[in-house]
């Protein structure tokens, strides 16, 4: 009777340390978007100089 206990204390000890791992791994930016910053140069306009500065053709 009392592996069961055990079984169960152990079952819950392993079910709240991986919720509290995946807590941190969102806290953390685990799951942060790694796809995007890709794509994210064929969505600029190209008008921008190394610096950052725009540049549209105007002096």
């Amino acid at each position: 009777m009392w592996s069961i206990f055990i079984l169960i204390f152990l079952t819950l000890c392993a079910g709240i340390g991986g919720w509290l791992l995946f807590l941190w791994a969102v806290k953390s930016g685990q799951y942060d978007d790694v796809e995007r910053p890709k794509y994210r140069m064929m969505d600029e306009d190209g008008n921008e100089d190394k610096n950052g500065n725009r540049n549209d053709g105007k002096i």
